[in-house]
């Protein structure tokens, strides 16, 4: 028997992403943001309030990174999704990360976590029923600690988490259990 749970943002598992980019004056900041996926070969969408800081800044400078947070630092990643841009100054020195500018946006990579796609600013979709920022990706770099011995990241070197809207929980991921494309593929001969 099925129970219904009302409307809720059901979805699992959810990434957590870290979202940073400068403000005009070079300043980073960065935000946890749940909320986004890849959109096309080379884009990706966050669905993120217009009303945050990063957005703000990704606005005013057109380029912005988006990080896989790891287990290494998910306090910090929990941190920067709890704590408001707009309300703390020093919001990104509290976490103690380091960056560097992307070698193609202007924006920070976050030397702390593993992964960091860099992406220039392709539109912002505002209507009554959405608020997306879309990227182009324009470079993907990753800490040679989480490559295997074929350059590709490894997902169980990376060490990523998830987010659950069910019970606002987070989870470890990274146990390969199947093959994309493959798993499937006897069902092709029935």
């Amino acid at each position: 028997m099925r129970k219904s749970l009302g409307v809720q943002p059901a979805l699992f598992p959810m990434p957590v992403l870290m979202v940073a980019a400068y403000d005009g004056n070079g300043k980073p900041n960065v935000m946890n943001a749940a909320w986004g996926q890849i959109s096309a070969m080379d884009k990706v969408a966050l669905f993120i309030d217009e009303e945050h800081r990063t957005t703000k800044n990704i606005r005013e400078t057109k380029a912005f990174t988006v990080s896989i947070a790891d287990l290494d630092h998910m306090a910090e990643a929990d941190f920067v999704g709890i704590a408001t841009g707009n309300k703390m100054e020093d919001k990104f020195e509290r976490t103690g990360f380091h960056q560097v500018r992307s070698a193609h946006v202007n924006a920070p990579i976050i030397e702390e976590f593993p992964v960091a796609m860099e992406c220039e600013l392709l539109e912002i979709v505002d209507t009554e029923n959405l608020h997306c920022v879309i990227g182009r990706i324009v470079g993907v770099s990753a800490d040679e600690r989480v490559l295997d011995s074929k350059g590709k990241v490894d997902p169980a070197k990376l060490n990523a988490f998830a987010f659950d809207p069910f019970q606002n929980g987070y989870y470890k991921i990274g146990e390969k259990i199947g093959q994309a494309w493959n798993a499937g593929a006897g069902l092709m001969k029935k």
